[in-house]
């Protein structure tokens, strides 16, 4: 029976006390396959794979830094000339092949009519809410496939493995069964609260090589277009597929945890560092606090891992374009409806969040060009940026 404290004493018996593990946390150990933590990764391949019962191919759990409680991450292996299980499920799923070909198999509860579409490597794809759904290995090499889920929010707000897994409730408003439903889309519409470039599509069969529009918010150069997929609420506030040229690097900005970007193409590496260390951390002695992270195609790094607002800036190094995909879920889902956003591209000056290249420290422009020259690469930034 509980007792109150007497007097000036304290309520409770531990000043100190460890906090409750999240729905999702206990989901992800009792998966018993590794689970990756970290600022990012340098490429998906190196990670450690074991036996995923659940899902019938090998995998590993990511959560990188900033990044836990808002969306999950995970790398499985589809078998040689095999199969993952069939499942569904009340979060939305989407998938990147990272390596292999074959197809995947959609379909709803109790219909007979199964929607099949091919995949390689470079293909994403969603699968609607709560649809029953197959990978399938066409070649005689594993495939790897890289997967971002809604499952920690879905798992916290509804804590039931069986609301959450054996559920035969169907989102008719998601998923129409049409012909069409994963016919790739390529036609361009401006977001009507940015006007920047969106394509709505639940099948881009290839986003290595897929045409991006010039955007210029990041950088000079850089191109950009958010996608919309599958109905998705919790995928679809935010993200995007984007590009930057050989020789420039972006702007340093800052916002709010959670967002992870996804190399696909080129070579870079990402600076991050708290916003309460400046603009100029080198200038100010602080430089050994800056967090680096390189990655090449396969590679990832979360954007403002501190759990806050953090500086976080990204640099192509490659003598080929460095092209991300970034999930940049729950990150807009506290703000205020009705309020004026500025892009991450305006400056703090002008409202923004980014630095202007004449207001970064000088070490910054001293260590990319050295790394383009073990590169082979020059430099391709106006020197009036600076100015």
């Amino acid at each position: 029976m509980y007792q109150e404290p007497a007097g000036q004493e304290l309520a409770g018996h531990k000043l100190h006390y460890k906090v409750a593990r999240s729905a999702y946390e206990v989901f992800m150990e009792e998966q018993t396959i590794p689970i990756y933590r970290g600022i990012g990764i340098y490429d998906v391949r190196q990670l450690p794979l074991a036996t995923w019962n659940r899902t019938g191919g090998r995998g590993t759990f990511v959560q990188l830094d900033g990044q836990a409680g808002l969306w999950g991450m995970h790398v499985v292996e589809v078998p040689a000339r095999g199969t993952l299980n069939s499942e569904h499920h009340m979060y939305e799923e989407m998938f990147l092949i990272i390596e292999g070909r074959g197809s995947t198999e959609v379909w709803r509860e109790g219909s007979s009519r199964k929607r099949t579409f091919e995949w390689q490597p470079g293909s994403h794809f969603a699968v609607p809410l709560n649809t029953w759904h197959r990978l399938v290995n066409a070649t005689s090499a594993p495939a790897l496939v890289l997967v971002a889920t809604s499952a920690p929010r879905v798992m916290e707000l509804f804590p039931s493995r069986s609301f959450i897994f054996d559920n035969p409730l169907q989102f008719p408003d998601r998923y129409d069964e049409s012909d069409g439903y994963f016919k790739p889309r390529d036609e361009l519409e401006p977001d009507p609260e940015s006007g920047r470039a969106i394509l709505r599509s639940n099948l881009l069969p290839d986003i290595i090589h897929c045409y991006l529009p010039l955007d210029n918010h990041r950088a000079p150069g850089y191109r950009r277009m958010a996608v919309r997929m599958a109905g998705n609420v919790f995928f679809n506030v935010s993200g995007f597929i984007a590009e930057y040229p050989s020789g420039r690097y972006s702007k340093a900005h800052y916002h709010q945890a959670g967002a992870v970007l996804i190399c696909l193409s080129g070579k870079g590496y990402t600076y991050n560092w708290p916003v309460g260390l400046g603009p100029r951390p080198w200038e100010v002695g602080e430089g050994h606090l800056v967090k680096r992270q390189d990655y090449i195609p396969g590679g990832m790094v979360a954007a403002a891992p501190g759990g806050g607002d953090w500086f976080h800036q990204h640099f192509s190094v490659g003598k080929d374009l460095l092209r991300v995909r970034a999930i940049t879920a729950g990150l807009q889902l506290a703000e205020q409806g009705g309020q004026d956003k500025a892009s991450t591209g305006v400056e703090i000056g002008q409202g923004g969040c980014a630095l202007g290249y004449r207001e970064e420290d000088p070490q910054i422009r001293k260590i990319y060009k050295e790394a383009l020259e073990k590169e082979g690469v020059e430099l391709q930034m106006p020197e009036s940026l600076y100015r």
